[in-house]
């Protein structure tokens, strides 16, 4: 009885260890995750600080080089340490972050500490919109402004004021009422002016002044006069952000996209986008010209003012395709949405793998990670109307929810069934069950994993529409980076044509380091290390020839990412080993010149990307001489 006794109880034992470990290991994982992200949002903060930081005397270097990594090393066996002793690093977690600057308008009650990170925003179109014809755009006139709120009221749109004045001193049309959180942007009684309303890209004449802020107002007119289709496609900035804006507006109108609309955060850049001949509207937010940092609470207000612009733009009954500015489109998207009238919203994911092979929308039962507010499509349907109304109201009152976090809660209320099951059409019930829901194909509208990681596209076949620079660990600088390797990135001449020549050099990595063995830490590191040797020595030789680097393509077998894993995650496409994005080996945002001091760092070494050779953009006298060495 005593032996049966004994074996039931190490039975229990045992089922008790097996439930605690099932059960608790997922929870240990998002814990993790939640830490980390809080983490990756004061690493970002502190690189959005550019030299303020480093200048404060508050990084502490490890050897005398720039910028290599030693996160990129995390987990390591405490025997593969001496390694490191040969690759002089900068610890990343040495430095501490700057104190962000508040939005003057949106930030208080706004501004939360959220600790995950915020993905893109997206653009649409379609020809079926709420009360208007597919071919034309009907605003309604200041004169039936009232008998629009009134119906807008009727169908669940905001009822009541939101507080504050705009920046630009115009009135806020009486007519239009929002909801709680929604700033009066709006503004009615003042014409467009003829030199607002020229074509993209043509600048205004030389000599000529920059009109009064009032001018750039947003209101109905300024909407009309660009829209097509009904449509009209938004982004937002500060000044900050200049060169990723115009970046995104060229490759959408190199795509025949031009129903574009800017908001712009600060005077600075209204005035750089007007001389640009780029559509800007003032969306007075009063913030300051720098970047906030990832996860800093003015980088969480600056997102609620997305929700402010859904809001405004769907009660002038446009579709409205709203995209974050580390996005960069490849393919025109338009079409794309037009597919899908049935759908009120149309949004991104960060789920990590696909459900379908071909263009259509994700099963909604199989793509449950994260929805993306990086890029959203919105039509100005009732449904969408009360569920930018409820979005709204949620965050104005806890200012804590993190804008995404918040689009996930009130979506997730009520998923499923599909729509039209026999159409497999994917568009789904979601919301409170009144709203019609689909999701982007994430091999497609690819997330800074299924693009730049895993290249799923290439998995199907097709080519992607966008990429989204997301799931990456140097900030903006970072962001930069991955388009510059993917040659999506346009910079000025002067970028590709450095003064005193580039250096570039090929690793020669030895296959075994690539393919040999089992794929395991050490096998990860063996190849990492050789590499980051050899980049040590590229640097070094750079330095005395004073020459710009370009960088060589970076392998690895091991993914990266905030959380515990097992060197893949599970269920992905990623290959082993794989092409990997730089900001998986090195902190970017550290090598780039200026960040750090040079009588402790040494001069900087101007770095480009590894594809740099390979850009049409870059003059073909610097590819011949780097490949006939003796004609230089």
């Amino acid at each position: 009885m005593g032996a049966r006794i004994r074996v039931l109880n190490v039975v229990a034992a045992v089922a008790i260890v097996v439930i605690l470990y099932y059960v608790g290991r997922p929870l240990y994982w998002e814990l993790e995750a939640r830490l980390q992200e809080y983490r990756e949002g004061f690493s970002d903060a502190t690189a959005a600080s550019t030299q303020t930081t480093a200048e404060g005397g508050n990084v502490q270097p490890v050897g005398n080089a720039r910028g290599l990594e030693a996160a990129s090393l995390q987990g390591l066996p405490k025997e593969a340490s001496i390694a490191l002793m040969a690759l002089d690093v900068v610890d990343p977690d040495a430095a501490t972050p700057a104190k962000p600057s508040a939005i003057a308008n949106a930030a208080a009650g706004s501004a939360g500490a959220a600790e995950e990170e915020v993905g893109a925003t997206a653009d649409g179109s379609s020809q079926e919109s709420s009360g208007t014809s597919g071919g034309g755009l009907d605003l309604p006139s200041e004169a039936t402004a009232g008998a629009a709120a009134t119906d807008a009221t009727a169908t669940g749109s905001p009822t009541t004021d939101s507080p504050g004045a705009g920046a630009s001193g115009t009135g806020a049309s009486g007519d239009q009422q929002f909801a709680t959180g929604v700033r009066p942007i709006l503004h009615e009684g003042r014409p467009l002016l003829p030199d607002l309303k020229r074509e993209i890209w043509e600048k205004p004449p030389p000599g000529s002044a920059v009109p009064a802020r009032e001018e750039f107002a947003l209101r109905r007119e300024m909407v009309q006069h660009r829209q097509r289709d009904n449509v009209v496609v938004v982004t937002f900035a500060n000044y900050a952000f200049l060169d990723f804006v115009l970046n995104w507006v060229r490759h959408l109108t190199d795509l025949g996209v031009y129903n574009i609309l800017v908001g712009a955060m600060d005077t600075k850049f209204l005035e750089a986008l007007y001389w640009e001949g780029v559509p800007v509207f003032d969306l007075e937010s009063g913030m300051t010209t720098d970047d906030p940092g990832w996860g800093t609470p003015v980088f969480h207000a600056m997102g609620r003012e997305k929700v402010t612009l859904i809001n405004v733009f769907l009660s002038l009954g446009v579709q409205l395709l709203i995209c974050d500015t580390d996005t960069v489109w490849l393919r025109n998207p338009l079409p794309y949405m037009a597919r899908y009238p049935q759908a009120d919203v149309l949004t991104s994911s960060d789920h990590l793998t696909r459900s379908v092979e071909d263009e259509s929308l994700e099963h909604w039962d199989r793509a449950q990670g994260a929805y993306n507010i990086g890029i959203l499509h919105f039509r100005p349907t009732d449904p969408a109307k009360q569920f930018a109304r409820a979005w709204a109201e949620q965050l104005a009152g806890d200012s804590k929810i993190w804008d995404q976090n918040g689009f996930n809660d009130l979506m997730r209320q009520k998923l499923g069934p599909d729509v039209n099951p026999e159409g497999n059409d994917n568009v789904f019930w979601a919301f409170d069950g009144t709203l019609k829901l689909g999701i982007l194909p994430v091999a497609l509208f690819c997330s800074g994993h299924t693009y730049f990681v895993q290249h799923l596209y290439r998995k199907i076949g097709l080519e992607p529409y966008a990429m989204h620079a997301t799931f990456q660990f140097a900030g903006t600088d970072g962001k930069r980076h991955r388009f510059r390797e993917a040659m999506a990135f346009i910079d000025p001449p002067e970028y590709y044509d450095p003064p005193g020549g580039v250096l570039s050099f090929v690793n020669n990595i030895p296959e075994e380091l690539l393919t040999g063995g089992d794929h395991s830490l050490q096998t990860h590191f063996n190849l990492v290390n050789y590499q980051l040797t050899n980049l040590r020595s590229a640097l070094a030789i750079a330095t005395i020839l004073n020459r710009t680097l370009v960088l060589p393509a970076t392998w690895v077998r091991f993914d990266r990412i905030w959380f515990p894993h097992p060197g893949i995650l599970d269920g992905t496409d990623t290959p082993q080993p794989f092409l990997s994005p730089l900001d998986h080996l090195v902190e970017v945002q550290r090598m780039l010149p200026g960040k750090l001091k040079e009588d402790e760092f040494g001069p900087a070494v101007p770095i480009r990307e590894y594809s740099f050779l390979d850009n049409p953009r870059t003059p073909q006298a610097i590819y011949i001489l780097q490949h006939n060495p003796q004609h230089a």
